[in-house]
């Protein structure tokens, strides 16, 4: 008797376990420190999602969206996968991006999920009329006090137009710090060689399955053990910032591997 009710306990523990895991969200705080970051710029603050996947947490992701609300970001960056193409429901990405309007300016842009989309461009032009700024394979200047730095958004490239080296040169970037939204974190080497500041990227949901001590165990383009599944990723004078994402796709359940919003304060050195 005693062990079936030992039994009982440990299942308990881990079914408990196992929810929070999937349904609780993670706040990540991640400083970058850059000589090319303007001093106006110094505190300045992004709250960066991905791969939302049309999930819900809370009613109208209104759990989320306090989250984000107490961060007091100066701007939130969406890096695409905010829609599912498998389950689509539009109307929960346009209903999130409106009440995240109300926090804070919205950039945007696309992932591989976007692409598979029919109605993709009538979905676009409702983020655009909400006044969520779009970036596709384009950028824009942010000021601030007499200082500016550049954010751009590329498609994923599974939009068939889209070469991503090609695409960031198009954007013509300057001697401005740049933070490019980019679904894909295995091009990191691509960001590196075009001198982009900092890189938001999601896409590769944290490895799914995460192990203690060896990380996550596959992301799609990645495959088995990735290189690139979650935090602050460092070559020379260009960093890149994966996040675990929120939502889940082709793959129902997340394991150690909670879904997160990202908190990136900027900081000049």
């Amino acid at each position: 008797m005693k062990k079936i009710i030992l039994i009982i306990i440990i299942f308990i523990i881990i079914a408990v376990y196992f929810l929070w895991g999937n349904l609780s969200i993670a706040t990540t705080k991640i400083t970058v420190r850059s000589s090319s970051l303007p001093s106006s710029f110094d505190g300045f603050k992004i709250v960066h999602i991905s791969d939302l996947h049309n999930d819900e947490f809370g009613d109208d992701n209104q759990r989320l969206l306090s989250l984000i609300r107490n961060t007091k970001p100066d701007i939130i960056a969406l890096t695409g996968d905010i829609i599912d193409s498998r389950r689509t429901d539009t109307e929960v990405a346009e209903e999130f991006i409106e009440d995240a309007l109300k926090i804070a300016p919205v950039y945007y842009s696309t992932g591989n999920h976007e692409s598979r989309l029919k109605n993709f461009p009538s979905t676009e032009r409702e983020f655009i009329e909400d006044g969520a700024i779009v970036l596709r394979n384009e950028a824009k200047y942010i000021n601030k006090g007499n200082h500016s730095i550049l954010i751009a958004g590329i498609d994923d490239p599974d939009f068939k137009s889209t070469d991503t080296a090609s695409a960031i040169k198009d954007i013509g970037k300057n001697d401005a710090f740049t933070v490019l939204l980019s679904h894909r974190p295995e091009l990191f080497d691509i960001y590196c060689k075009e001198g982009i500041d900092l890189t938001l990227s999601g896409h590769a949901h944290g490895g799914q399955f995460r192990l203690p001590f060896i990380g996550g165990i596959y992301a799609p383009h990645q495959g088995l053990m990735p290189e690139y599944t979650e935090g602050l990723y460092t070559n020379g004078s260009s960093n890149m910032i994966v996040s675990r994402g929120l939502g889940k796709s082709l793959f129902p359940i997340r394991f150690n591997n909670r879904p997160e919003i990202v908190v990136i304060t900027l900081e000049t050195k």
